[in-house]
């Protein structure tokens, strides 16, 4: 009996040891950057209602005062910051033994330690602390209800690399400053350090300059084709300084950009004597990449450079300055007698791998460079800064894939890597972009392509270079950007990707744990009330929101990381509640399948409504005499949308194209068609002939298609840059009659003339689509 006994008590023992570190692992703790050492403790602290704060130093004050305010806010509990200790400590010591940006954290029942070399250090162990917290810590207002603990652990933190850093656009789209500092609150609290402001380029200039009043007054201002104005947008020096001053309060270093010499349309709107040719014009009212350039031949040009600097400078207190340098065409330059006699008085000849051109903007690189080195600034450069050759005190920002940071590196420069190939390109599309808002034209980059990223590719590693790469940054380019919920969709969860891949070890790195502390990071942002990307429901080979069946079928769905699904087939829209999607849905007659992702916290996205068209095969035509070729009739004039088009007294010019893409009116975009005085629409009609008897889903870039008397796709009323609204069809094999209707205007910034013309088709089975081929349109003669 007494062995028995003996035999209960190891076994219960043992049970009560294990349940141990069941409990621990089961301690919600959700950090983003994961630390270098987490180690989680029994227990838990859990916030009195009357908290004391210790600061050592009146640098850790500062600190202290942040999370002072930051309970306060969100707790209402009285909060007192002192020199004596207190339930939370922060504790400065210059001789610890850790980066200038690490910290530990000791999170007891009964206590909070907080120990740093620097106050950047003892702010990034509070932001690991508020983490820690409830998300309602993030509330800019009391929350009631909440139990305010944090599970007890031990953190020793420090970052990967000393540059992490996220870039704004507010030339395309103005980012206001309540904006600007809401931003700055969000990668602060994800322990990123740089907030790069891109304040100049073709599409406007957003900063001050109080020598150059032209600047703002109409290189801030763009008149759109369709008549509106947009502007005048910009941040006057004072403004800028409180940016500048309310980073440094949360240890965000803001580096100004100032884009040369190409990107210069807006300051050569103002001064048009910057230019080559001085000619008169306006801030660029279409993306992409503009031929009319800064003028480095021109001694003035310099001077105007000297005095930008001379005012911006002492504005921004960080070490770097950015130049710019990317995308500069240079075929005006060729021919301007200034630029070639500059390029003979400088002995900028050409040679095997640089022209001499190339070496005039190295040139225009090197000077710039000195004019910065003298107000005590390290210049940075995208990566085409490298084409002609630079000075050694340029560091290179590498956007176009990791070449130009590889090569940077080779060459004994410091890099930051930022290639939109690898998901640091927050414009670009996070999921299918037949469902998600329209951004630029770009392949899908995912939340995981960003968080797989190694800033320090293989080549750099075994030359023993890693020095070099000193950073990593991601960039919101805001083209397409046309309010701030659309920027923080596009930039959320993305953002918290590349803050991890800049502060937490390679070997740490788990896409599905990230996922999950992502998921609970989310609600720490509706908090803050920023948007977000919640993955939308989306179809193999191509999203589209009318799936027409000829039999009982399934219909199959994914997100583009794992997310649960919930859908009805009745009408209603889906709540937390609905049916949840574990398997493609099985479709007989006519339905709609509304769906949409739910995250684990329960926010939803947005519903997609898709419709289940039962059709029988739509019988081709029976048409004698064809011909190759399409009939178009073509009219000149700007026509905003199809109203216009319809409601206008105009003159067609007939004709017979043997292609969708003779459609368009081959010219060059020049001063003209850029600002929509070179604009048309045109109609063509005729027969398609389809293959073999299927249903097949149309894609195409044109405003309209009809097919068979019906209007199939209609992408008027929003920018053309890609095909969004899809339809599919069932189609029996032969002629059927199409038409296509194409707008020649600028929309969102968009020329539609700058899209392939075309028709494509998919068969249901198929995984892709495939062009139209030209012989297969005909037309009745």
């Amino acid at each position: 009996m007494k062995k028995m006994k003996e035999m209960i008590s190891v076994l219960f023992l043992a049970t009560i040891l294990s349940m141990v570190p069941c409990a621990l692992h089961a301690a919600v703790v959700n950090i983003i950057p994961m630390p270098v050492k987490l180690s989680l403790q029994r227990g838990e602290f859990r916030l009195p209602s009357r908290v004391s704060i210790g600061c050592n130093s009146g640098e850790s004050r500062i600190v202290g005062d942040y999370l002072a305010k930051k309970i306060k806010t969100s707790t209402g509990y009285v909060v007192t910051v002192s020199n004596k200790k207190g339930v939370i400590n922060i504790n400065i010591d210059p001789r610890m033994q850790i980066d200038a940006e690490g910290y530990k954290l000791k999170v007891g029942p009964k206590r909070i330690l907080i120990n740093a070399k620097t106050g950047q250090g003892a702010f990034h162990g509070v932001q690991t602390l508020l983490q820690l917290l409830p998300a309602e810590i993030e509330s800019d207002y009391k929350v009631d209800g909440v139990a305010w603990v944090a599970q007890c652990c031990d953190v020793e933190d420090y970052p990967r690399f000393g540059y992490r850093g996220l870039m704004l656009d507010p030339c395309r789209h103005f980012i206001t400053v309540e904006n600007v500092k809401k931003q700055i609150d969000v990668i602060a609290a994800l322990k990123m350090n740089t907030l790069h402001l891109h304040l100049t380029d073709d599409q406007g200039w957003r900063v001050e300059i109080k020598k150059y009043p032209k600047l703002t007054t109409i290189g801030s201002t763009r008149h759109e084709a369709d008549g509106t104005t947009y502007g005048n947008y910009y941040y006057t020096q004072d403004q800028l300084r409180e940016i500048v001053d309310y980073a440094a309060q949360r240890f965000v270093t803001v580096i100004p950009e100032i884009d040369l010499p190409g990107h210069f349309m807006a300051a050569i709107a103002a001064y048009p004597e910057l230019s080559c040719t001085g000619i008169k014009t306006t801030p660029r009212i279409v993306w992409g990449i503009e031929d009319i350039v800064m003028c480095p031949g021109k001694e003035d040009m310099f001077e105007f450079l000297e005095e930008i600097f001379r005012e911006l400078a002492p504005l921004f207190p960080g070490k770097y300055f950015h130049i710019g340098g990317d995308e500069c065409p240079k075929k005006m330059w060729k021919t301007c007698p200034a630029c070639q006699k500059r390029i003979k008085d400088e002995g900028l000849q050409g040679d095997e791998k640089r022209t001499s051109e190339d070496k005039l903007q190295s040139y225009v690189v090197k000077r710039v460079a000195k004019m910065l080195e003298k107000h005590g600034k390290t210049p940075i450069g995208w990566d085409e800064v490298l084409e002609g050759g630079i000075s050694g005190n340029v560091t290179v920002m590498s956007w176009r894939g990791i070449k130009g940071g590889v090569e940077a590196a080779q060459l004994g420069h410091d890099v930051i890597m930022s290639p939109g190939s690898n998901g640091m390109y927050l414009d670009h599309y996070q999921g299918d972009s037949k469902v998600e808002p329209i951004t630029i034209p770009s392949p899908t980059r995912s939340l995981e392509l960003t968080y797989s990223f190694d800033p320090v590719p293989d080549v750099i590693k075994k030359a023993g270079l890693d020095k070099h790469i000193i950073g990593v940054q991601c960039n919101y380019w805001a083209e397409y950007m046309y309010s701030n919920a659309k920027m923080e969709y596009m930039m959320y969860p993305r953002v918290l990707a590349a803050a991890e891949v800049g502060w937490s070890p390679l070997e740490k790195k788990n896409f599905e744990d990230f996922c999950k502390r992502v998921d609970a990071f989310c609600v720490r942002l509706d908090n803050r009330q920023v948007n977000y990307h919640i993955p939308l429901p989306e179809q193999p080979y191509g999203s589209c929101d009318r799936v027409v069946i000829t039999k009982d079928t399934t219909v199959t769905f994914k997100t583009s990381r794992p997310m649960r699904m919930v859908y009805t087939l009745d009408g209603t829209a889906p709540t937390a509640n609905s049916t949840t999607y574990t398997e493609p849905i099985r479709v007989s007659h006519d339905c709609v399948i509304s769906i949409a992702t739910i995250t684990p916290y329960g926010k939803m996205s947005k519903v997609r409504n898709v419709q289940v068209v039962r059709k029988k095969y739509t019988p081709a035509v029976d048409v004698k005499n064809v011909k190759p070729g399409l009939k178009m009739k073509r009219t000149m004039g700007y026509f905003q949308n199809l109203n216009e088009l319809e409601w206008s007294e105009t003159t067609w010019e007939i004709s017979v194209i043997s292609a969708l893409e003779d459609m368009k009116i081959k010219q060059d975009d020049d001063y003209l068609v850029l600002r929509g005085e070179k604009c048309y629409a045109a109609i063509a009609e005729g027969y398609v002939n389809v293959p073999e008897d299927g249903v097949y889903y149309v894609s195409s870039r044109v405003d309209q298609v009809w097919m068979d008397g019906k209007l199939l796709i209609d992408n008027t009323g929003e920018v053309k840059a890609l095909s969004r609204h899809d339809n599919s069809v069932a189609l029996s094999k032969g002629l059927h009659p199409v038409k296509f209707v194409f707008i020649a205007n600028i929309t969102g910034g968009w020329p539609s003339w700058w899209n392939n013309l075309n028709m494509q088709m998919r068969k249901d089975s198929a995984k892709k689509f495939i062009n139209v081929s030209n012989d297969q349109f005909f037309y009745e003669d």
